[in-house]
């Protein structure tokens, strides 16, 4: 049995971690033990009760008691970042995710099943139903737009930290791609956004959206954009959308820039995901 010990980043940085082994264990009829998970997992309920992963450190009771998380993080951080423990991860043929995120032997064959085990809880499905369902119809066309910030600022000397005006000029030639649809747009952001920022363009909002509601949402697009991320890239890879990303020097989108990804750095329509 395989066991995954290692907790990259933030939640689309662990859900691509699983994919390669999760997708061998599903093709083989095999579990997998998986020691970490993100505090998201509940969103997840076929995903924590699949037949194919067994997670012996979770303990709902404990968790949800007291400082249970944060216990449960830190102590997450302690055996993924300590040296001793790195030592004992590989002694033990532990397996990191993470190092392994690129293969896709079995991930073609595995789709349905990782579609099915990814689908999130039935609460976070009725909302976004509920906030799209007046959208839906041949005359309309809901575009997801990934606006990432925080640690953005920094990360690859803030190349990806784009203002609210540089997505709303996107957004807009989006829109100009359609002149026969009715273009919306649902915003997926970690910080709080002034909406005011994107005049003349349809904004829909999920009340109380939590960072599943988000990525479900855009999975559910018609099309995504956003920064280079592993979110917007999980987003188009479980609901099979397609996603254009915005780099520094894209100066126009079209039809073509828009592509669905079927494994972490790839493309459906061939164009390679430089590992930045």
């Amino acid at each position: 049995m395989k066991i995954v010990c290692d907790s990259p980043g933030q939640t689309c940085n662990r859900l691509w971690s699983y994919v390669p082994v999760l997708s061998e264990r599903i093709v083989k009829n095999k579990r997998m033990i998986l020691l970490f998970f993100d505090e998201t997992i509940e969103d997840f309920p076929h995903f924590l009760h699949s037949k194919y992963v067994y997670f012996p450190l979770y303990w709902h009771w404990y968790l949800h008691h007291g400082n249970g998380w944060n216990n449960f993080k830190g102590l997450t951080w302690k055996l993924c970042h300590d040296k001793t423990w790195e030592k004992f991860w590989i002694a033990t043929k532990c397996h990191y995710g993470w190092h392994h995120r690129g293969e896709t032997a079995y991930i073609a064959e595995a789709k349905p099943v990782l579609q099915q085990i990814f689908t999130p809880a039935d609460d976070i499905l009725a909302r976004c139903e509920q906030a799209f369902a007046p959208y839906r119809g041949t005359d309309h066309l809901m575009v997801g737009v990934h606006i990432r910030r925080g640690d953005y600022k920094t990360w690859n000397d803030g190349k990806f930290y784009f203002e609210n005006d540089v997505y709303c000029d996107y957004m807009k030639q989006v829109a100009a791609l359609f002149p026969d649809k009715h273009v919306h747009f649902y915003i997926s952001t970690n910080v709080k956004i002034d909406y005011a920022d994107f005049p003349c363009l349809d904004i829909v909002k999920i009340p109380g959206a939590g960072v599943v509601d988000d990525l479900h949402a855009l999975s559910q697009c018609d099309y995504i954009i956003g920064p280079v991320s592993t979110f917007s890239r999980w987003a188009s890879f479980i609901g099979e959308k397609p996603l254009c990303f915005l780099y520094p020097d894209l100066k126009q989108i079209t039809k073509e820039s828009f592509s669905v990804v079927t494994s972490f750095y790839r493309f459906e329509n061939g164009t390679e995901i430089l590992d930045w």
